[in-house]
């Protein structure tokens, strides 16, 4: 029988089981077991490999102390020897996402051992390791786990034995941005012009160089007289109401917010964070912190600005994908600008 390949498996405090968000800060710790999608993933191997041991790190930890989470995870790698490492999936947790990427580019770059995570496309790890690691794109919510783990492990046991990989759209990753020499029995020019044809006519056709699509925001022009200006304050911190009476999701959200603040000087007191991914002591204390009506409405009295807009916007950011934050952005400054607000004061976590 042929020697098993060895797997070391990655996840965060959640997945491996510790504790949800009160225990994102746990230094990283090594079990020589499988936890959490390391059981499955295990699992989905067979009799071609194993996965020898998971590694569970708290995400707050690794992204406010990497270099310290990075030394331990590596003495860790280099102690179990491990074939190939996998990480996550971390579906559409920025923070997750951001340490499965700093795993990834640490291993392949120091040790040469390939790495295969599992992202949705809009997480910012993505861009962080997809040149050097396998990035399996999958759902945004852990409901894709039974979807996800596959896939990885499908591409998993292919790098292990060596096999080649095929293109982004038959492995089911996420494009890494290479180049590859491939042979065509039709020049360049002939594929060329068939394409275009196809367009013309109106068929299917695939380019063979995609090309990045951005998008083009035309700065506004400046304030000429603050003091003459109308400002309002638009928040994704997560700031509402207490009671949250608009049930606007603690991530991934699906709905913004408005509340009238023309008779209050400050949040403190009325209201509070609802935002999952940060500790809320702090602004649940001042929501004011995330939030500043109270300084808004101080330049108001002190005539720095002439007016703070009656209603206050808020809704979520972590997790929600571009479409949803292009479609709130859209429509609270359609509301904005029919009020004849002049400018607005945009704050995250």
């Amino acid at each position: 029988m042929a020697k098993k390949f060895r797997v070391l498996y990655y996840v965060n405090q959640f997945f491996g089981q510790i504790g949800g968000e009160e225990k994102a800060g746990v230094a990283p710790t090594f079990e020589a077991k499988t936890l959490g999608p390391a059981l499955g993933f295990n699992g989905l191997l067979g009799d071609e490999g194993e996965v020898i041991g998971t590694i569970i790190c708290g995400d707050n930890y690794f992204n406010e102390n990497k270099e310290e989470a990075l030394e331990y995870i590596m003495n860790v790698v280099k102690e179990q020897k491990p074939d190939i490492v996998v990480a996550g999936p971390a579906f559409n947790a920025g923070r997750y996402g951001m340490a499965c990427a700093g795993v990834a580019n640490a291993v392949v770059d120091e040790l040469n051992i390939p790495v295969v995570t599992g992202m949705y496309v809009e997480n910012p790890g993505v861009e962080e390791c997809k040149s050097k690691a396998y990035v399996v794109s999958v759902a945004d919510s852990a409901g894709g786990m039974r979807e996800a783990l596959p896939k990885m492990a499908n591409l998993t046991k292919k790098l292990a034995k060596g096999e080649e990989i095929g293109l982004p759209e038959e492995e089911g990753y996420i494009p890494q941005g290479k180049r590859l020499t491939i042979f065509s029995d039709k020049r360049g020019s002939q594929r060329a012009v068939e394409m275009l044809l196809s367009r013309l006519n109106g068929e299917a056709f695939e380019t063979e160089l995609p090309m990045p699509v951005f998008d083009k925001v035309e700065p506004a022009k400046a304030i000429e007289d603050l003091s003459k200006a109308t400002i309002a304050l638009v928040t994704s911190g997560g700031i509402v109401p207490h009671g949250n009476p608009d049930r606007i999701q603690s991530a991934s959200a699906q709905k913004w917010g408005k509340y009238d603040v023309s008779n209050i000087d400050a949040l403190t007191g009325e209201y509070y964070t609802i935002h999952g991914g940060y500790d809320p002591v702090y602004a649940n204390e001042k929501p004011d912190r995330v939030a500043p009506l109270d300084l808004l409405k101080e330049f108001e009295k002190e005539g720095k600005i002439g007016k703070v807009y009656e209603f206050f916007y808020t809704t979520t950011g972590t997790g929600t994908s571009v479409g949803n934050a292009t479609k709130f952005g859209v429509e609270i400054g359609k509301e904005l600008k029919e009020a004849g607000v002049d400018g607005v004061i945009l704050t995250s976590t």
